[in-house]
């Protein structure tokens, strides 16, 4: 039996099959905990988001209108979050001025990865977003564009600045 896409077990759970939502869901949470995790630094807070975003795919799955799956589902994530952050904003840091964490997988990356959190955390959060979508979950500029309503090039040349606007935080504190 052939797989089905993400595209095609949406559109099942669009027309009433929840049961397919399971298998969504089991594909992509960790990549929805892994980006709001890297974009807000705190897993208790990711772990309840995560929740919402794959309760909100339920909720609104009538409004699934056939496009890219990841660029949909991304929309939402950014969007928890974002409403997170407002409606909470006197419980929490600035989103702009959030520290990174990531986990190392070594002792010896402990520094390194000290020293790329910081020089993200200088980052403006757009840019911050931009690549942790496309570098750390490897979304591709098509989608990333659907995600925030822009061209594929502007993305990929706005990645491409935010990237140089990281190395020269990062390499300026070496």
């Amino acid at each position: 039996m052939k797989e089905l896409t993400n595209e095609e077990l949406m559109t099942t759970v669009a027309k009433g099959d929840l049961d397919m939502l399971k298998i969504l869901f089991e594909r992509h949470h960790v990549h929805v905990f892994n980006f709001l995790y890297k974009m807000c630094g705190d897993k208790m807070l990711s772990e309840d988001l995560t929740q919402e975003v794959f309760y909100k795919l339920m909720k609104y799955r009538n409004s699934y209108n056939g496009g890219n799956f990841i660029s949909w589902l991304f929309t939402i994530a950014r969007n928890c979050l974002s409403t997170h952050f407002r409606k909470n904003k006197e419980y929490h840091e600035d989103i702009n001025a959030v520290a990174y964490k990531f986990p190392s997988k070594q002792e010896d990356d402990v520094e390194t990865y000290s020293q790329l959190q910081m020089a993200l955390s200088k980052l403006n959060r757009s840019d911050r977003e931009l690549i942790v979508l496309n570098r750390l979950q490897e979304i591709k500029y098509n989608e990333i564009a659907e995600i925030i309503g822009s061209t594929p090039g502007a993305v990929k040349t706005r990645v491409s600045r935010a990237i140089q606007k990281l190395k020269i935080i990062y390499f300026s504190n070496l």
